[in-house]
């Protein structure tokens, strides 16, 4: 085997855990979302399935995706290595990954009535790994909607128009739905998940692209 295909080889594994931390994402929340007592999505966060008895699913949900971004940034940075974006797309990545770690170990608060049993409304008062919490999904959205515009500007660059604005569009879902979620808009939870997916999953149609061509 060359050392050329090595490479190759190595690069789409690592591509291909880009590719699945979306699906993955995705399959286990709407899971949680369809089967756990009392929980709204129009009400609460995704992030609210850590709390409570079963809350160790999405905590480990959390940290395989972000483990799984982690893994693809670097299949990212092989790919996409001398282009446009080829530097700060993997960064971002990785660090969407690393918040989406973060958020796993630290657990937000019970909130509004879930899980079953909490008081409605929200806490007068958050514990430190809630704020934690907090902190890391803000690093991670923001590092998320950043990857989306740098690369948009690598598909711009590189001719591919109609993935350029496919790319802005999905940063701008994630821009609109976490501004809608935090002004407190109705259903702002689900506009936030919404949001999130699609920015996740155009990360991973990208990596997935990439693998293609690797």
């Amino acid at each position: 085997m060359t050392a050329t295909t090595t490479t190759g080889t190595s690069t789409r594994s690592l591509l291909t855990a880009a590719v699945a931390a979306t699906p993955v994402w995705a399959v286990v929340s709407l899971a949680q979302v369809l089967t756990r007592d009392g929980f709204d999505l129009t009400r609460h966060p995704l992030s609210a399935l850590s709390t409570g008895s079963l809350g160790w699913i999405q905590i480990a949900n959390f940290l395989l995706v972000g483990a799984l971004f982690i893994a693809g940034a670097a299949g990212l940075r092989q790919a996409l290595a001398g282009t446009p974006g080829g530097t700060w797309a993997p960064r971002l990545v990785r660090i969407v990954g690393l918040g989406m770690v973060a958020a796993g170990v630290f657990v937000m608060d019970p909130a509004d009535g879930f899980p079953v049993g909490t008081p409605a409304g929200m806490p007068a008062t958050m514990t430190w790994h809630s704020i934690l919490h907090m902190v890391a999904g803000s690093v991670a959205f923001i590092s998320l909607i950043a990857a989306c515009f740098v690369l948009g500007r690598h598909h711009t660059r590189t001719g591919a128009r109609a993935n350029a604005i496919a790319s802005r569009l999905a940063g701008a879902a994630l821009i609109v739905g976490w501004g809608w979620a935090m002004t407190g808009g109705k259903a702002g939870s689900l506009t936030l998940a919404i949001g999130v997916t699609t920015a996740m999953a155009w990360v991973s149609w990208t990596a997935a692209r990439l693998r293609r061509a690797a």
